[in-house]
């Protein structure tokens, strides 16, 4: 007859899932530190003007195609602009949550290293919103780009001097586009689907939108993807089949394919 704790120890082990309210708390607290981090930048206005010319005049030295041509696509109707405004101003933090939330609740351990590269990207690009502050092309006169969320509408920015709430100023990186390819790659990883690999379409779209839309230029992207793969280089993802050594006498318990288990906290 079988005992009762044989039998348990010839289970496979449950992913391991991090305190809910220990997790609420410390993303709740990376966020103020960013959104306080981002607010000491924002009265950088000569610097973020002047790096603005440096990023732009750049651009055109390393022959980048113009962002004036992404713009251009989308106004050629005003429900076309004004979706793209929409995407910029709702898809981004509520993409991201969501992504967190089912990685925490379905795939534990993909939830933490996401949560960590996370992290450390955004990190990253607090740094060099400090240091580098850059005013978006919407606002260089340069570029010869309209604010489009401005001109059709629906725009999440006042009027810099007023706006108290973001730094308009951090457009490099852009954590549009890193969160974007993350959550894309996030999802990649994290399941099994021969489809999985739309989920890429993700920062494609965002990519277009805030170029279009002019808030950001193909640097920031360009910049946002390097410290991303940093991050994923510094923070490998979990394997996708973990063996389970059982407590009693018998042979390892192989998980099932995209099960992962006994993630480390």
């Amino acid at each position: 007859m079988t005992s009762r704790t044989e039998g348990a120890a010839a289970a496979p082990a449950r992913p391991a899932r991090p305190a809910l309210v220990r997790e609420l708390l410390l993303v709740a607290g990376l966020f103020l530190v960013y959104k306080l981090g981002r607010q000491l930048a924002a009265d950088h206005t000569g610097e973020a003007f002047r790096n603005a010319d440096h990023v732009w005049h750049l651009e055109r030295a390393l022959h980048l195609p113009g962002e004036g041509a992404v713009q251009s696509l989308l106004l050629h109707g005003d429900t076309l602009v004004r979706v793209a405004n929409t995407y910029y101003a709702t898809v981004h933090f509520p993409a991201t949550v969501g992504l967190l939330v089912w990685l925490y609740l379905r795939r534990p351990a993909h939830y933490l290293w996401t949560r960590r590269v996370l992290a450390a990207l955004t990190a990253a690009a607090l740094v060099l919103h400090l240091a580098f502050p850059l005013a978006p092309p919407r606002m260089l006169a340069a570029t010869g780009l309209i604010d489009t969320a401005h001109v059709y509408g629906p725009s999440v920015y006042g009027p810099p001097r007023t706006d108290h709430l973001s730094n308009q100023f951090a457009a490099m990186p852009s954590l549009h586009f890193g969160w974007a390819l993350m959550v894309a790659l996030a999802l990649v990883a994290a399941t099994r689907s021969r489809r999985r690999w739309l989920w890429l379409l993700h920062p494609l779209l965002t990519l277009l939108v805030i170029v279009g839309t002019a808030n950001h230029y193909w640097l920031d992207a360009i910049v946002a993807t390097a410290l991303l793969a940093l991050a994923l280089a510094l923070l490998p993802r979990p394997s996708g089949r973990t063996l389970v050594v059982a407590r009693g006498p018998g042979r390892p318990v192989p998980a099932e394919d995209g099960t992962l288990v006994g993630a480390v906290r």
